[in-house]
């Protein structure tokens, strides 16, 4: 798919398996087509890499929250965090990687139940659901939600009033 302004307007060309089509949007603009158009199949797979944490907000207050003692936050604190996702449509491989090599992988399809585990080796079922390009479940003891934003991995993840807040670069 592209689109494109062009002088009187705005042209957008998609590709089917019957070739190309092209439609015109005369005296409409690029962003107010855009703000216009459903979610297109490339947002669908924004989550799709690797990616390493750049910032992390809450990091002590949601770990102690959390029961973790405070050698294992120690370590945690500066490390860069390393997640792997792969997506095809809505089933998801969700990996994250933690000092020492341990690592936790979680599968799931948007909106079916499924087994997942925490970096404690907590099993529990959840459902994860996608709403406006979010991605939400809820744990245990928190719940967590992932978003692209502005190109970047942003996860919330809230017990009660406290909240980490990580932010990850594609890498």
């Amino acid at each position: 798919m592209q689109m494109r302004e062009v002088s009187k307007g705005v042209q957008y060309i998609t590709r089917s398996r019957l070739g190309l089509s092209t439609l015109r949007f005369p005296q409409l603009a690029a962003a107010s087509l855009l703000s216009h158009l459903h979610p297109l199949n490339s947002t669908k797979m924004a989550f799709q890499g690797r990616w390493e944490t750049e910032t992390q907000e809450g990091y002590d207050e949601f770990c102690k929250l959390l029961g973790i003692p405070d050698d294992i936050i120690e370590k945690g604190r500066n490390y860069k965090l390393i997640t792997e996702v792969t997506q095809d449509g809505d089933d998801f491989t969700w990996t994250q990687i933690y000092p020492a090599n341990a690592k936790v992988t979680n599968k799931f399809t948007v909106g079916k139940e499924c087994d997942m585990e925490t970096i404690g080796g907590k099993k529990f079922k959840a459902t994860v659901h996608m709403e406006a390009g979010k991605l939400s479940a809820t744990f245990p003891n928190y719940h967590h939600t992932s978003e692209i934003s502005g190109g970047k991995l942003v996860e919330l993840s809230k017990a009660g009033s406290v909240v980490l807040k990580r932010t990850s670069k594609k890498i």
